[in-house]
């Protein structure tokens, strides 16, 4: 029993403890501002990836407007007035006209529906000068555009 007396079992002081609580709240802290700055860069390149998306697919559509434009005599096949570039394009089942144009910040394209007959072909032509931006067949393309300029060359 003797030899029992002898052993002290030693714990921790309180100032042990408080200097080791201290240590690890600094290393959550900066393990949470890590966490919290990956977040963030995670969140603003899936931002990035997805406005280089939309652009892309704004484009391609773009190229197959442009790449489908038709003369048919019966109005102009392509005309850009500066805020609006109207155009015919062949379509599955006939032809349509197609309108790009900057309103508010917004580039919006509108498509009439397909025709087969040179008087709603002149119809939809006449009908595209007077777009507000509501109509039906009309979807923003991108948003945020402040102003284009567009360069085409048509036969050669």
């Amino acid at each position: 029993m003797a030899g029992f007396n002898k052993l002290s079992s030693r714990g921790f002081t309180l100032i042990e403890v408080l200097v080791s609580l201290l240590i690890l709240s600094i290393l959550a802290a900066t393990a949470w501002k890590g966490m919290d700055a990956m977040t963030r860069a995670r969140e603003i390149s899936q931002g990035q990836l997805q406005r280089t998306l939309r652009l892309q697919s704004v484009m391609a559509q773009w190229e197959m407007d442009v790449g489908a434009v038709l003369d048919t005599l019966a109005v102009d096949a392509f005309e850009f007035d500066g805020a609006r570039m109207r155009m015919t394009r062949k379509a599955p089942g006939g032809v349509q006209v197609v309108v790009w144009t900057l309103r508010n910040g917004r580039m919006e394209r509108w498509a009439s529906p397909v025709v087969t007959q040179v008087g709603d072909l002149d119809q939809a032509w006449r009908r595209s000068y007077q777009l507000q931006g509501q109509e039906p067949g009309t979807l923003v393309a991108l948003s945020g555009v402040m102003q284009w300029q567009a360069y085409c060359y048509r036969s050669g």
